[in-house]
């Protein structure tokens, strides 16, 4: 198994400054729309955004283009009052409210199951947050707080009191690709994600509704265009998208900054996601590149990167 890639004292003291910079100066406002984070953004209620966060990070999975219009759907559904819905349906189970959702192997019982467990968890401990912070104190000391604390989080919901008989006879499988378990190697990019959202800020992105976790404890969300970058910039040797992979790449932008080291996420993700940093190098693009003086594959021909094989691991 290859060590751990670590920046050095100064490798770090060139690109800590590049980061902020570049982080600083991105156009936040002009990728929000392109983005999940648009959804809880809306909600001025705590307990409605951190409802509406966990729904559009579940599902936020494959083109963005694709899934946001089914999440409006389910939003649509719930009404102004997202939290006093969940809470509702936790009460009385149903899926019908749903019935026009339709998202890749993903259907109605599946959301109205998440749905119902959210609310469930609600309205035992009074916010998601406030379980959450719980769960990851009671895991401080522990190797992987973060990520205990995440699979125990999940596997709450998952087994929730009002899951089962939603899903008697559609079975757990699309719930559990909704809230995937942290336990196992995949990178938990949403839950990831989702944590990003609650805990970071508030900002222009992010909104720092969680103030009981700490934004230092975070790892950041690992998609193919995180993981690319992150390999350009020297983050990280490795070609898989596991937590591993994750949590190397958090360890050192830790380096960077010890407080809130994933704040660079969405400014890195987006830069892939829009095309400004492509997966094929295009010269052009590279030149117009704030990062391009601390960017590995500067230097190499036209063509596809090495650096872009990545693996995913479920």
């Amino acid at each position: 198994m290859p060590r751990p890639r670590r920046l050095s004292p100064a490798r770090a003291a060139l690109l800590g400054p590049a980061l902020d910079r570049f982080q600083r100066g991105y156009d936040a406002a002009a990728r929000i729309g392109f983005d999940p984070v648009e959804l809880p953004r809306r909600y001025r209620d705590p307990g409605d955004a951190e409802l509406v966060g966990l729904l559009a990070a579940a599902l936020a999975y494959g083109r963005a283009d694709l899934f946001k219009p089914q999440l409006e759907k389910v939003l649509a559904a719930m009404g102004p009052e997202p939290a006093r819905f969940a809470a509702a349906l936790a009460e009385r189970p149903e899926a019908g409210p749903f019935a026009a959702f339709r998202y890749r192997f993903n259907r109605p019982e599946d959301v109205a199951a998440l749905v119902a467990a959210a609310g469930w968890l609600r309205r035992e401990h009074g916010s998601l947050g406030a379980r959450f912070a719980a769960l990851l104190g009671e895991e401080q000391g522990s190797g992987e707080a973060l990520r205990r604390a995440l699979a125990r989080f999940g596997r709450e919901l998952r087994e929730a009191p009002p899951v089962a008989g939603l899903l008697r006879r559609r079975g757990r499988r699309g719930l559990a690709h909704l809230l995937p378990d942290a336990a196992l190697p995949g990178a938990c990019k949403r839950w990831n994600l989702y944590l990003r959202w609650m805990v970071r800020g508030p900002d222009a992105v992010d909104l720092g509704l969680w103030r009981g976790v700490s934004p230092a404890v975070l790892c950041i969300p690992l998609d193919t265009h995180v993981a690319r970058i992150a390999r350009y910039l020297g983050l990280t040797d490795r070609s898989d998208l596991t937590w591993r992979t994750a949590a190397e790449i958090t360890a050192n932008l830790r380096l960077l900054d010890p407080a809130d080291p994933v704040r660079f996420d969405f400014a890195l993700c987006h830069l892939g996601m829009s095309g400004a940093c492509p997966a094929r190098r295009d010269p052009q693009k590279c030149a117009a590149c704030p990062l391009r003086e601390h960017c590995r594959a500067k230097a190499r021909g036209a063509g596809r990167q090495p650096d872009c094989g990545f693996r995913s691991t479920p």
